[in-house]
């Protein structure tokens, strides 16, 4: 399995070449010296979480958080604030700005260690749910504001178009006005899915909304949610949350 990615922001060499000591045995480490480099480093490599202190020259850590938490591309990867200022309307502001974690300088480079392992951990699990639990909602995995409204336009055009046999990401991406290779991108880093993956989930997902409604036939249900074949509808749906659709719709109305 492949080092999730950290990336390092800032401006001073020997604090950067700690924090690497400190996290490389587990993670890649990337570098950057200015808000502007990292920026620039977010563009072009799939990054899962950032470092960054928050007085450099330039760009500070409150604005290089703020961009990041804002723009459509980054706003799922969660941010790590460094300073050595400690009054609470700095920790406010630091929220504010979207922060997943504010550090104070000095700090334990094991409990900084601990910290990035707890957040991507907790990310990790968080997928993991919304991919096996057949009622948990997509936006259950949006981290900040711009994810939650990204999530939710995906949701509804996949939901509108769902019955439609030639949904793939190319469709997606027109109706996303994004390019197929940002869209790709932003789903496989937020999910850790491909986009042909989540619209099957979401199909199935729908399918089992259909199935706790008690209202349609089984075949009718698969090909509401895009499958023109009920074997393999009902292959999918055990396949993907460990249960027939069968199963599933003999449970209890309250465990649905």
């Amino acid at each position: 399995m492949l080092q999730p990615t950290v990336l390092l922001v800032d401006d001073e060499e020997d604090f950067i070449e700690l924090l690497s000591d400190t996290l490389e045995d587990k993670y890649k480490i990337l570098t950057a010296n200015d808000a502007e480099t990292a920026l620039s480093i977010l563009e072009q490599s799939n990054v899962s979480l950032v470092i960054s202190d928050v007085m450099m020259s330039g760009i500070n850590g409150f604005e290089l958080c703020d961009t990041i938490k804002s723009d459509i591309g980054h706003s799922h990867i969660p941010v790590i604030l460094l300073t050595a200022r400690n009054a609470i309307q700095d920790k406010i502001e630091g929220l504010n700005n979207g922060a997943d974690v504010y550090i104070e300088k000095p700090f334990n480079p094991e409990y900084l260690g601990a910290q990035v392992d707890s957040l991507l951990n907790n990310r990790k699990k968080i997928k993991e749910h919304f991919s096996k639990q057949p009622v948990t909602k997509l936006i259950s995995v949006a981290q900040s504001t711009t994810d939650e409204n990204f999530l939710n336009q995906l949701n509804t055009v996949i939901e509108y178009h769902i019955n439609n046999p030639v949904l793939d990401v190319e469709f997606l991406s027109s109706k996303m006005a994004m390019s197929k290779s940002s869209l790709y991108r932003k789903i496989q880093s937020t999910l850790d899915l491909t986009p042909h993956e989540l619209i099957s989930l979401t199909r199935l997902k729908k399918a089992a909304e259909l199935i706790a409604k008690r209202s349609y036939m089984m075949n009718e249900i698969a090909m509401m949610v895009g499958y023109s074949s009920g074997a393999r509808f009902s292959k999918s749906f055990k396949q993907q949350f460990g249960i027939s659709p069968s199963e599933y719709a003999q449970l209890d109305k309250h465990h649905l």
